[in-house]
């Protein structure tokens, strides 16, 4: 009786102890992934040889041990980041837009599985960039081309284009949206892996340098159309909206974006991508301008 009483005591205590996270599946891999749809928007993960956008940044919400889409342990106190289409890992300076806070960090996670949101940063990162309570704020995502290729031609990616994958990369299928992990690694795993992990990992010292700030009001852009005539064609399905066509400057040629807006809050400009949504005009995104 006593040594049931012992060993019932024993498992109570075991059950109440913090257990040690699972072992990592396998390596931290170099990943691109298909593309995926999340809330009627589709998003194309690929390589870039540049990449500057603005949007909205959340906080990735998530409980319990999960791994990232490149193999890496979650850590909510990680200075990770997801993004809906940058290669894993990457590099990326993330700026709040609005108190001009601006920190590098590495992506390691698609995301965020939210319409309208360019990147996802762990609890970590939120507090130091200072995001508001509602964990909505404008930001800044920038590529670190250099730091970015070093980190993945560690992990075995090949050379870096600016347009579709490169044949020959693996790429790894994702999980349906919302089922998957969130962003974010234990920095043991990340210590324990190869060089180029390692290096990384030295670069994110959670610094924090502050620019000018620079908010903006919300716009809802629909972009990439290769001729005028086309965007006109799209505005035309958003009669009522205030809507306007504006050129995009990127590579060797103009494109032209759908803008409607100004929006002045988050509850608007979701409200004004919905309709966007409605008239079957595909992947419209939040923008700050």
């Amino acid at each position: 009786m006593i040594n049931r009483l012992i060993l019932g005591l024993c498992a109570a205590l075991t059950g109440c102890m913090q257990q040690p996270p699972p072992p990592a599946p396998g390596p931290v891999t170099y990943t691109i992934g298909n593309p995926y749809q999340v809330g009627g928007e589709w998003r194309y993960p690929r390589e870039f040889g540049s990449y500057d956008a603005t949007g909205l940044g959340i906080i990735i919400e998530h409980g319990g041990n999960a791994y990232t889409a490149d193999n890496e342990l979650y850590d909510s106190d990680g200075l990770m980041a997801a993004s809906p289409v940058l290669p894993l890992p990457s590099i990326v300076t993330i700026t709040n837009l609005v108190n001009g806070y601006t920190m590098k960090v590495r992506v390691n996670e698609r995301g965020p599985n939210v319409p309208g949101r360019v990147i996802a940063v762990t609890p970590r990162v939120a507090r130091l960039l200072n995001f508001p309570s509602g964990g909505v704020v404008e930001v800044e995502v920038k590529l670190d081309s250099r730091a970015s290729a070093a980190l993945q031609g560690s992990l075995g990616a090949g050379p870096q284009l600016t347009a579709a994958p490169v044949a020959g990369i693996t790429a790894q299928t994702l999980a349906p949206p919302g089922s998957g992990g969130a962003t974010g690694a234990a920095q043991q795993l990340v210590n324990t892996n190869n060089p180029g992990m390692q290096s990384a990992a030295a670069q994110l010292t959670g610094q924090i340098t502050v620019a000018q700030p620079a908010p903006g009001p919300l716009w809802v852009q629909v972009a990439g159309f290769g001729s005028e005539g086309d965007a006109v064609r799209t505005m035309a399905k958003l009669y009522g909206m205030p809507a306007r066509i504006v050129p995009v400057f990127g590579g060797d040629r103009t494109l032209w974006a759908v803008n409607t807006g100004p929006y002045h809050s988050v509850a608007a400009a979701d409200q004004a991508l919905q309709q966007v949504l409605q008239t079957g005009i595909p992947d419209p995104e939040i923008i700050v301008r």
